[in-house]
Protein backbone atom coordinates (compact mmCIF):
# COMPACT_ATOMS: atom_id res chain seq x y z
CA UNK A 1 0.00 0.00 0.00
CA UNK A 2 1.14 3.71 -0.51
CA UNK A 3 0.16 6.64 0.46
CA UNK A 4 1.27 10.10 -1.41
CA UNK A 5 3.12 13.20 0.08
CA UNK A 6 1.93 16.53 -0.41
CA UNK A 7 4.52 17.03 -3.62
CA UNK A 8 2.77 13.75 -5.10
CA UNK A 9 5.56 11.62 -4.42
CA UNK A 10 4.19 7.61 -3.84
CA UNK A 11 5.78 6.09 -0.17
CA UNK A 12 5.04 2.82 1.49
CA UNK A 13 2.65 3.07 4.28
CA UNK A 14 4.18 1.83 7.66
CA UNK A 15 3.43 -1.26 9.00
CA UNK A 16 1.28 -1.00 11.75
CA UNK A 17 2.31 -2.82 15.05
CA UNK A 18 0.11 -6.26 15.54
CA UNK A 19 -0.63 -7.00 11.60
CA UNK A 20 -0.10 -10.65 10.41
CA UNK A 21 2.64 -11.85 9.42
CA UNK A 22 3.90 -14.52 7.00
CA UNK A 23 0.39 -15.87 6.38
CA UNK A 24 -3.31 -14.72 5.56
CA UNK A 25 -5.59 -14.37 8.46
CA UNK A 26 -8.31 -16.91 9.11
CA UNK A 27 -11.34 -17.81 11.37
CA UNK A 28 -10.60 -16.76 15.20
CA UNK A 29 -9.14 -20.09 16.54
CA UNK A 30 -9.96 -19.38 20.76
CA UNK A 31 -13.11 -18.63 22.43
CA UNK A 32 -14.28 -14.61 23.25
CA UNK A 33 -13.21 -13.86 26.96
CA UNK A 34 -16.40 -13.95 29.17
CA UNK A 35 -17.33 -14.73 32.89
CA UNK A 36 -18.03 -18.43 31.60
CA UNK A 37 -14.36 -18.36 30.00
CA UNK A 38 -13.17 -17.81 33.63
CA UNK A 39 -15.25 -20.33 35.44
CA UNK A 40 -14.26 -23.05 33.19
CA UNK A 41 -10.96 -22.29 33.05
CA UNK A 42 -10.84 -22.51 36.97
CA UNK A 43 -12.86 -25.63 37.08
CA UNK A 44 -10.39 -27.53 34.34
CA UNK A 45 -7.51 -26.69 36.67
CA UNK A 46 -8.90 -27.99 39.46
CA UNK A 47 -10.15 -31.16 37.50
CA UNK A 48 -6.23 -31.05 35.60
CA UNK A 49 -4.91 -31.75 38.83
CA UNK A 50 -6.81 -34.07 40.80
CA UNK A 51 -7.12 -35.95 37.43
CA UNK A 52 -3.01 -36.11 36.86
CA UNK A 53 -2.67 -37.23 40.61
CA UNK A 54 -5.02 -39.93 40.58
CA UNK A 55 -3.34 -41.75 37.20
CA UNK A 56 -0.24 -40.91 38.42
CA UNK A 57 -1.36 -43.46 41.36
CA UNK A 58 -3.62 -46.09 39.73
CA UNK A 59 -1.15 -46.57 36.23
CA UNK A 60 2.11 -45.63 38.13
CA UNK A 61 3.82 -42.31 37.00
CA UNK A 62 5.45 -43.80 33.87
CA UNK A 63 2.23 -45.42 32.08
CA UNK A 64 0.36 -42.20 33.11
CA UNK A 65 2.83 -39.80 31.75
CA UNK A 66 2.19 -41.29 28.30
CA UNK A 67 -1.43 -41.41 28.47
CA UNK A 68 -1.45 -38.08 29.41
CA UNK A 69 0.95 -36.80 26.63
CA UNK A 70 -0.80 -39.06 24.48
CA UNK A 71 -4.44 -37.48 25.30
CA UNK A 72 -2.68 -34.46 25.15
CA UNK A 73 -1.00 -34.52 21.52
CA UNK A 74 -4.13 -36.06 19.86
CA UNK A 75 -6.55 -33.33 20.80
CA UNK A 76 -4.10 -30.20 20.42
CA UNK A 77 -3.59 -31.64 16.99
CA UNK A 78 -7.14 -31.33 16.40
CA UNK A 79 -6.69 -28.44 17.17
CA UNK A 80 -4.78 -27.25 14.82
CA UNK A 81 -6.35 -28.92 12.48
CA UNK A 82 -9.60 -27.20 12.71
CA UNK A 83 -10.75 -24.16 10.84
CA UNK A 84 -12.07 -22.34 13.38
CA UNK A 85 -13.29 -22.32 17.17
CA UNK A 86 -14.97 -25.07 18.14
CA UNK A 87 -16.29 -24.97 21.94
CA UNK A 88 -16.41 -28.70 22.59
CA UNK A 89 -12.90 -29.46 20.90
CA UNK A 90 -10.84 -26.52 22.25
CA UNK A 91 -12.15 -26.63 25.79
CA UNK A 92 -11.29 -30.60 25.47
CA UNK A 93 -7.53 -29.44 24.46
CA UNK A 94 -7.75 -26.93 27.53
CA UNK A 95 -8.49 -30.14 29.41
CA UNK A 96 -5.34 -32.48 28.46
CA UNK A 97 -3.08 -29.56 28.71
CA UNK A 98 -4.37 -29.27 32.31
CA UNK A 99 -3.67 -32.91 33.08
CA UNK A 100 -0.12 -33.00 30.99
CA UNK A 101 1.42 -29.81 31.87
CA UNK A 102 0.35 -30.94 36.21
CA UNK A 103 2.75 -34.21 34.86
CA UNK A 104 5.29 -32.29 33.57
CA UNK A 105 5.43 -29.94 36.77
CA UNK A 106 5.08 -32.88 38.97
CA UNK A 107 7.99 -34.71 36.76
CA UNK A 108 9.96 -32.09 37.02
CA UNK A 109 10.00 -32.70 41.15
CA UNK A 110 8.98 -35.58 42.15
CA UNK A 111 11.36 -37.85 39.75
CA UNK A 112 14.15 -35.43 38.71
CA UNK A 113 13.67 -33.64 42.31
CA UNK A 114 14.01 -30.98 41.69
CA UNK A 115 12.92 -28.29 44.16
CA UNK A 116 9.48 -26.67 43.82
CA UNK A 117 11.02 -23.19 44.14
CA UNK A 118 13.44 -24.06 41.36
CA UNK A 119 10.80 -25.43 39.01
CA UNK A 120 8.85 -22.39 39.48
CA UNK A 121 11.96 -19.87 38.76
CA UNK A 122 12.34 -21.57 35.52
CA UNK A 123 8.85 -22.19 34.32
CA UNK A 124 8.01 -18.45 34.62
CA UNK A 125 11.79 -18.13 32.63
CA UNK A 126 10.45 -20.16 30.10
CA UNK A 127 6.81 -18.21 30.06
CA UNK A 128 8.68 -14.54 29.89
CA UNK A 129 10.77 -16.56 26.86
CA UNK A 130 8.00 -17.51 24.91
CA UNK A 131 6.20 -14.66 25.45
CA UNK A 132 8.65 -12.42 24.11
CA UNK A 133 9.26 -14.35 21.01
CA UNK A 134 5.49 -14.00 20.62
CA UNK A 135 5.69 -10.43 20.37
CA UNK A 136 8.63 -10.15 19.08
CA UNK A 137 7.91 -12.08 15.82
CA UNK A 138 4.16 -11.07 15.87
CA UNK A 139 3.50 -7.35 17.59
CA UNK A 140 0.78 -8.50 19.16
CA UNK A 141 0.01 -10.75 22.45
CA UNK A 142 -4.03 -10.91 22.02
CA UNK A 143 -5.91 -13.71 22.03
CA UNK A 144 -8.01 -11.86 19.99
CA UNK A 145 -5.11 -12.21 16.96
CA UNK A 146 -4.19 -16.02 16.83
CA UNK A 147 -5.72 -16.52 13.66
CA UNK A 148 -2.41 -17.66 12.06
CA UNK A 149 -0.75 -20.95 12.31
CA UNK A 150 2.52 -19.81 14.09
CA UNK A 151 0.50 -17.38 16.57
CA UNK A 152 -1.54 -20.58 17.51
CA UNK A 153 1.52 -22.19 18.12
CA UNK A 154 2.74 -19.03 20.63
CA UNK A 155 -0.51 -19.51 22.02
CA UNK A 156 -0.76 -22.95 23.18
CA UNK A 157 2.94 -23.09 24.07
CA UNK A 158 2.17 -20.10 26.28
CA UNK A 159 -0.88 -21.95 27.39
CA UNK A 160 0.98 -25.16 28.67
CA UNK A 161 3.41 -23.37 30.24
CA UNK A 162 1.32 -21.33 31.86
CA UNK A 163 -0.13 -24.72 33.78
CA UNK A 164 3.09 -25.84 34.60
CA UNK A 165 4.19 -22.89 36.27
CA UNK A 166 0.79 -22.62 38.29
CA UNK A 167 1.08 -26.26 39.25
CA UNK A 168 4.96 -25.71 41.00
CA UNK A 169 3.74 -22.34 42.48
CA UNK A 170 0.41 -23.70 43.94
CA UNK A 171 2.69 -26.46 45.15
CA UNK A 172 5.30 -24.01 46.36
CA UNK A 173 3.00 -22.16 47.76
CA UNK A 174 1.02 -25.30 50.08
CA UNK A 175 3.82 -27.34 50.55
CA UNK A 176 7.19 -25.57 50.83
CA UNK A 177 5.87 -22.32 52.38
CA UNK A 178 3.56 -24.36 54.01
CA UNK A 179 0.21 -22.04 54.22
CA UNK A 180 -1.93 -25.55 52.66
CA UNK A 181 -3.89 -25.78 50.05
CA UNK A 182 -7.08 -24.26 51.65
CA UNK A 183 -5.34 -21.11 52.61
CA UNK A 184 -3.41 -21.26 49.52
CA UNK A 185 -6.52 -21.44 47.49
CA UNK A 186 -7.56 -17.89 49.23
CA UNK A 187 -3.90 -16.78 48.44
CA UNK A 188 -4.58 -17.20 45.08
CA UNK A 189 -8.36 -16.24 44.51
CA UNK A 190 -7.51 -12.44 46.05
CA UNK A 191 -3.97 -12.43 43.74
CA UNK A 192 -6.41 -13.09 40.95
CA UNK A 193 -8.19 -9.20 41.46
CA UNK A 194 -5.46 -7.88 41.25
CA UNK A 195 -4.83 -7.77 37.29
CA UNK A 196 -8.45 -6.52 37.06
CA UNK A 197 -8.25 -3.83 39.42
CA UNK A 198 -4.51 -2.52 37.99
CA UNK A 199 -6.30 -2.91 34.53
CA UNK A 200 -9.03 -0.76 36.37
CA UNK A 201 -7.01 1.85 37.99
CA UNK A 202 -3.66 1.32 37.14
CA UNK A 203 -3.72 1.88 33.61
CA UNK A 204 -2.68 -1.95 32.65
CA UNK A 205 -3.28 -3.07 30.11
CA UNK A 206 -6.05 -5.46 28.78
CA UNK A 207 -3.62 -8.38 27.26
CA UNK A 208 -1.20 -7.88 30.46
CA UNK A 209 -4.30 -8.00 32.67
CA UNK A 210 -5.24 -10.87 30.85
CA UNK A 211 -2.16 -13.21 31.38
CA UNK A 212 -1.82 -12.15 34.82
CA UNK A 213 -5.25 -13.33 35.92
CA UNK A 214 -4.31 -16.54 33.28
CA UNK A 215 -1.36 -17.33 34.95
CA UNK A 216 -3.53 -17.59 38.19
CA UNK A 217 -5.66 -19.60 37.00
CA UNK A 218 -3.99 -22.35 37.77
CA UNK A 219 -2.94 -22.08 41.38
CA UNK A 220 -6.31 -21.05 42.30
CA UNK A 221 -7.88 -24.24 41.16
CA UNK A 222 -5.55 -26.48 41.79
CA UNK A 223 -4.89 -25.61 45.23
CA UNK A 224 -8.74 -25.83 46.01
CA UNK A 225 -9.08 -29.43 44.23
CA UNK A 226 -6.04 -30.27 46.50
CA UNK A 227 -8.34 -29.42 49.56
CA UNK A 228 -10.86 -31.23 48.86
CA UNK A 229 -8.63 -34.41 47.81
CA UNK A 230 -5.62 -34.86 49.95
CA UNK A 231 -6.41 -36.27 53.09
CA UNK A 232 -7.32 -34.52 56.40
CA UNK A 233 -3.98 -35.07 57.92
CA UNK A 234 -2.78 -32.95 55.22
CA UNK A 235 -5.62 -30.30 55.88
CA UNK A 236 -8.00 -31.51 53.39
CA UNK A 237 -11.26 -32.62 53.14
CA UNK A 238 -10.27 -36.57 51.94
CA UNK A 239 -12.42 -36.67 49.08
CA UNK A 240 -10.17 -38.57 47.11
CA UNK A 241 -8.36 -37.57 43.69
CA UNK A 242 -10.54 -39.82 42.14
CA UNK A 243 -14.06 -38.71 43.02
CA UNK A 244 -12.94 -34.62 42.83
CA UNK A 245 -11.95 -35.60 38.89
CA UNK A 246 -15.70 -36.80 38.67
CA UNK A 247 -17.09 -34.13 40.87
CA UNK A 248 -15.36 -31.46 38.45
CA UNK A 249 -15.86 -33.35 35.09
CA UNK A 250 -19.48 -33.02 35.07
CA UNK A 251 -19.76 -29.36 35.35
CA UNK A 252 -17.16 -28.78 32.86
CA UNK A 253 -18.41 -31.64 30.73
CA UNK A 254 -22.11 -29.63 30.99
CA UNK A 255 -20.80 -25.98 30.52
CA UNK A 256 -18.64 -26.86 27.82
CA UNK A 257 -22.09 -28.38 26.08
CA UNK A 258 -23.93 -25.47 26.68
CA UNK A 259 -21.58 -23.28 25.21
CA UNK A 260 -21.06 -25.38 22.05
CA UNK A 261 -25.15 -25.12 21.56
CA UNK A 262 -25.30 -21.82 22.55
CA UNK A 263 -22.42 -20.14 20.70
CA UNK A 264 -21.85 -17.72 23.75
CA UNK A 265 -18.10 -17.89 23.45
CA UNK A 266 -17.99 -17.95 19.62
CA UNK A 267 -15.62 -15.11 18.54
CA UNK A 268 -16.05 -12.33 16.05
CA UNK A 269 -15.86 -12.49 12.72
CA UNK A 270 -11.98 -12.56 11.20
CA UNK A 271 -12.44 -8.83 10.04
CA UNK A 272 -12.31 -7.76 13.46
CA UNK A 273 -8.53 -8.21 13.84
CA UNK A 274 -6.39 -6.01 16.46
CA UNK A 275 -3.92 -3.83 14.76
CA UNK A 276 -1.97 -3.53 18.65
CA UNK A 277 -1.52 -4.93 21.84
CA UNK A 278 -4.37 -3.76 24.02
Amino acid sequence: MTIGQPNGTAVAAPQARGRYRGAAPGLSKVPEVTALFWVVKILTTGMGETASDYLGRTLGPIPAGALGFAGFAVLLAAQFRAPRYRAALYWSAIVMVSVFGTMAADVVHVILGVPYLVSTIAFAVALAVILTAWYASEGTLSIHSVRTRRRETFYWATVLTTFALGTAVGDLTAGTLHLGYLTAGLVFGALILVPALAGRFLGLGAVAAFWGAYVLTRPLGASFADWMGVPAARGGLDWGTGPVTLTLTVPIALLIGYLAVSGKDTPKDAADVPRRVA
